[in-house]
Formats: C-alpha cells, sequence, structure tokens
C-alpha cells in the first residue's frame, strides 16, 4: 500500500477535528442547522492552519446525504467522492495558475449546469488572491447574483490582495495561527496511535518551528520520524531540522549579561563550526532577549513558548539583568539586524554586535536610582547620630537642607535638637503652630505655585528668625535669578506670611552676586501681557505656571493686513 504523509493522513473530515479554529466551525455548523447559508464565503488566514481542510469539510457537510445537519456521515456516496477528491460536482482550483480570464469564463459556463448528483455545485479557489484584475473583474456579477444551486469558497493567505468588490460579496472568515499547546497535543495523539516514542520537548521544538501551521507541524514531524525511526531523540530534532541547540542560546545569554567577550567569541566560533545560519542565530538571540524581557513584564502570562525545564533558568537570567538593562540589549539588537541582514560578512557582523552587547554599562531603573538614595541617605544619617550621642558635632535631621540653623533675636545659633530651640521654634509662630521645617514648607508651596516650588526645591535654608528668612539660592543664571521679579518676590513674602503666620523679610544669597530686580523689556509694536493680566486671560492653570516658570510673556503682535497688488507687492492699508 502506498505510504501516505501524515498531513494527508490525520486531515480533519469533521468539524470536531479542526484543531484552533473553533470559531470558524461552530458558526459553519450553526449556519447549516439553521438554513442560513451565503453564496460565497472567504477563508483567509496564514499557511496551514486548515483553510482548505473546512472547505472540504463544509462541502460535505451541506451535501451528505445520510448525516445529521452540520455533520457529514463520511459513509454516503457524495462525502467519500469529495473526500477523494473524484467528486464532479466539488471542484478545487488552484488560483495560481488558473488565474486568467479566460479561466473564469469556463467557470462561468460551467455553473450554469445543474449537479449530477449532489445537492449543490461547489468552487473552492485555493489563492484566490493571484486572480489578476480583469479574472476578478469577470467573476463580479456572477458572485454577486450565482445560481441557487452554486456556492463558492475562496481560500487565500494574503486577505489584502482581494479587491474590495470582492470581499462585499463574501462572508468572510479570518483563520488563527494554532496555539503551540495545541499543536504538542494534537501530535503527541499522533505518536501514539502510530506508535512513535518522543519526547514533549521534543514535539514542542517541532511546534516552535511550525510557527502556528499544523500542516508544517506534521510535515516536520514526518521528516524527524524518516531520519531517526521509531524511537525520536531531542538532539535528533535538533539535527534534522538545523534547528539552533536551546543551549547555545542560553550560554550566549549568559555571556552577554555576565559581561565576557571571550566567552561569546568562542560560541560564535562553534556556530560557525557547526555550519549553522548566522542570522537565524541571530534570530534565535533576538527571540531569546524577548523572552526574558516578558518574563520579567508579563510572568503570569502565558506569552513564552518554552518548554518548563527553560522557564526557570529564563527567570534566572531576567532578574540578573533587570528590565531596563534588557530593554536596552534587545533594542541594540534590533537596531543592528539590518547590519547582519545585508553585510558579506555575518559572522564579522555578529562578534562585533556581541562584543558591543557585552561593553554597554549597566542601567539602574530610576526605582533603584531613588531606593539606593535612600539607603545612602539613612546610612548617613545612622552615622552621625552615633556621632552626636558619642560627643561629636550634631548635623541637622535631613539631608536635604544642610547648614540649616535656627537663630535667636541676638544671632546666636540654637541646636536643632535642643529643647531650647524647640521652645524658640514654637515661639515664633503667632499663630500657636510650629512653623515646620524647610520641606514642610516646600510642601506648602507646591500647593501654591508649582513654578516656584520648582525653584525652591533646589535651594537650601540658611537660617530663619523672627523677623527674616535667609535662603541660598543655586548657582545657576536662570534660577538664582528667579526672584529678581517684584511680583514673584511679592507672592514669596506672602506666601511666607501665609504659612510661618507672621510676617517675614526674605533674604536670597546668591552665592557672590548682588541681587537686582529685572523688567522685561517689550519691542516697539508689541504689547505685553503682565502677570496679573494673564490670570484674565483664559489660559489654563498648566500654561500660565510655565509662563511663570521661564519668565514669560504673551507678546500681541499688531498685524497689519497686507494686501497684493497688481504686480506682486504688498500694500499697506494704513498708508494707502
Amino acid at each position: 500500500m502506498t505510504y501516505q504523509v501524515l498531513a494527508r493522513k490525520w486531515r480533519p473530515q469533521v468539524f470536531e477535528d479542526v484543531i484552533g479554529q473553533e470559531h470558524v466551525a461552530q458558526t459553519l455548523m450553526n449556519a447549516i442547522k439553521t438554513g442560513r447559508l451565503a453564496h460565497a464565503y472567504l477563508f483567509s488566514g496564514p499557511r496551514g492552519v486548515g483553510k482548505t481542510s473546512v472547505a472540504r469539510i463544509f462541502a460535505k457537510a451541506i451535501n451528505c446525504e445520510q448525516g445529521e445537519p452540520g455533520v457529514p456521515c463520511n459513509r454516503c456516496r457524495s462525502c467519500i467522492e469529495i473526500t477523494d477528491g473524484s467528486s464532479v460536482d466539488v471542484q478545487e482550483i488552484d488560483g495560481a495558475s488558473n488565474r486568467g480570464i479566460d479561466e473564469i469564463r469556463e467557470l462561468r459556463e460551467s455553473i450554469r449546469y445543474m449537479p449530477s448528483s449532489s445537492k449543490y455545485r461547489i468552487y473552492v479557489i485555493d489563492e484566490v488572491h493571484m486572480l489578476t484584475l480583469p479574472a476578478f473583474n469577470a467573476l463580479l456579477k456572477t458572485l454577486e447574483e450565482p445560481p441557487a444551486h452554486v456556492k463558492f469558497i475562496f481560500a487565500t493567505t494574503e486577505s489584502h490582495k482581494v479587491p474590495v468588490t470582492i470581499l462585499s460579496r463574501c462572508q468572510r472568515y479570518d483563520f488563527k495561527r494554532i496555539p503551540s499547546a495545541d499543536i504538542v497535543a494534537h501530535l503527541k495523539r499522533i505518536a501514539e496511535n502510530e506508535g512513535i516514542d518522543i519526547a514533549v520537548s521534543g514535539l514542542g521544538i517541532i511546534a516552535r518551528e511550525a510557527d502556528g501551521s499544523m500542516r508544517d507541524a506534521q510535515s516536520l514531524m514526518d521528516q524527524v520520524i524518516s531520519f531517526s525511526g521509531q524511537s525520536v531523540r531531542d538532539k535528533d530534532i535538533a539535527d534534522i531540522l538545523g534547528i539552533i541547540d536551546r543551549g547555545i542560546i542560553f550560554e550566549s545569554s549568559a555571556a552577554i549579561l555576565e559581561r565576557a567577550p571571550e566567552r561569546c567569541l568562542e560560541i560564535v566560533e562553534r556556530i560557525y563550526n557547526y555550519g549553522y545560519d548566522i542570522k537565524e542565530f541571530y534570530r534565535a538571540l533576538m527571540e531569546q532577549f524577548r523572552n526574558l524581557l516578558i518574563r520579567l513584564i508579563a510572568p503570569q502570562n502565558d506569552l513564552i513558548d518554552v518548554s518548563d525545564s527553560d522557564k526557570d533558568e529564563i527567570k534566572r537570567q531576567a532578574e540578573m539583568a533587570g528590565k531596563e538593562k534588557l530593554h536596552l540589549l534587545l533594542n541594540f539588537l534590533i537596531n543592528r539586524e539590518e547590519d547582519l541582514r545585508f553585510t558579506s560578512h555575518p559572522r564579522l557582523v555578529l562578534e562585533t554586535t556581541l562584543i558591543k552587547l557585552c561593553t554597554l554599562g549597566d542601567v539602574l531603573s530610576f526605582e533603584e536610582l531613588l531606593k539606593r538614595v535612600a539607603a545612602l541617605e539613612e546610612k548617613l544619617t545612622g552615622a552621625a547620630a552615633s556621632s552626636a550621642e558619642s560627643g561629636g558635632q550634631a548635623i541637622p535631621e535631613r539631608l536635604s537642607d544642610p547648614g540649616a540653623e535656627w537663630r535667636s533675636d541676638t544671632g546666636g545659633s540654637l541646636a536643632a535638637n535642643a529643647p531650647d530651640a524647640v521652645q524658640e521654634k514654637n515661639d515664633l509662630s503667632s499663630s500657636g503652630r510650629p512653623p515646620g521645617d524647610w520641606n514642610d514648607f516646600l510642601a506648602f508651596m507646591e500647593t501654591k505655585s508649582r513654578a516656584a516650588h520648582s525653584i525652591l526645591k533646589d535651594w537650601r535654608l540658611l537660617a530663619l528668625t523672627p523677623d527674616v528668612l535667609e535662603i541660598e539660592g543655586q548657582s545657576e543664571s536662570f534660577s538664582s535669578r528667579y526672584f529678581d521679579d517684584s511680583e514673584r518676590y511679592d507672592q514669596l513674602m506672602a506666601h511666607c506670611q501665609e504659612f510661618f503666620g507672621r510676617e517675614l523679610k526674605v533674604t536670597i544669597h546668591g552665592r557672590g552676586r548682588t541681587s537686582s530686580f529685572g523688567h522685561s523689556k517689550k519691542k516697539p509694536g508689541t504689547t505685553v501681557v503682565k502677570a496679573q493680566d494673564q490670570q484674565n486671560t483664559p489660559l489654563p492653570r498648566a500654561a500660565q505656571e510655565v509662563l511663570s516658570l521661564f519668565d514669560g510673556h504673551i507678546v500681541k503682535e499688531d498685524v497689519r493686513s497686507d494686501k497684493m497688488d497688481n504686480r506682486g507687492g504688498t500694500i499697506d492699508e494704513g498708508n494707502a
């Protein structure tokens, strides 16, 4: 008996046997049961996912003489002929080789004849997108109003190439890629029935190479069985299919994360000697770093197509690298892929790429930087406290305001942690509430003026007396001169009075410069809108704060309407 490949032997014969396309199978079954049959269908999707198989099952289901509605019996004459491909009423046409207008004209002539032994004449056109534009145009009218005994089923892998005039006359069904888990389960069932000894990890390798195509998976399994016989090892699968060993991929990613360029060069040498495709290795390496990143971003989701034994190593490497560094490495690989694709020396490009990946510096996320700064501040604060207890000089409680002290009326200084100093601070407020420290004042300013807060947060408190608040600005010219404007200075005085509960004079030290109040200049022909006028403008609050932060003004230009003269020049209406 002639050998039949697994893809044909295990082709689904009823809707229940279709793997991964339950949404299509259920819809077609319900349409048959309720008698809501369209005259044309379009099946689109990747290769090998069951488009033509579903078309055959659908043809058998609507022509079956003995089976239940939607379930072909596969025993009657019609079902057997359709399964064998010998039915004269069900014709499968290859759109790639019958793509001209003459073939479509012949099809239009043949559809006028009634079916010989079935209920419907069914035309299945595979790869319908290969038809020429004149052929599509010749099919339009027939497709829109075919005879009652004719059904059209179109199958294509590139539905975007089908004219919209054809799409609008068909019921469209999109087929999906089959999940790897479903492919592995089906291949395992085939292996058990065929008496093949193969591990689930080996089936996973085949499913991963099939890329969502059941037909490709069955063909690859056929090839592996021909090489290994009834007992298949994972190494045999990698050798016969030319798949790069997963161990080399994990070793490569580990060498990059551990910053070992010499190991990377050794790996490239092994890949070259084994005869692996360098571009295929590069693709596998990109997928590896993608898996590492996905492991950190979505560990609970099943988005990584690897075996259980590899997941532990992926978790270890991902946690060792961190999210920020994996982002950096993966982006670098993506950007250098084009260099490898068009080069005539792929090995050289691969070696330089791996060496560069090893030398990329470690990247800390913003959250990690904050944690380290907090840990350092806590460590320094603890060291200072222990020094004070042992008789050393005390420092302020917070590191954010070094050198700050509370001064008495006579100019003397009081330690921040002394009882007299605390009493002095409490007595400074006429409202009966403690005036708070510099950080409290900054928090208060953030609620009043974000622009002023963004400037003051980088400044330093020098001293606070009952009458004077002394602060020191940064050395940068922009921030240090922010309060030179009299309006901003008055606003700061008002905020200080509101927070501290008394009138205070704010003294600003600019680190060696002489403070002066600046005045904005305006150009002739312009009108400058002041800050108090800006508050009455319809600008949102955020825009007003930006203007205040950058010392900006709204300038209204005096625009004159010009008219073109007959010679292409302009005429000033004011002087015309």
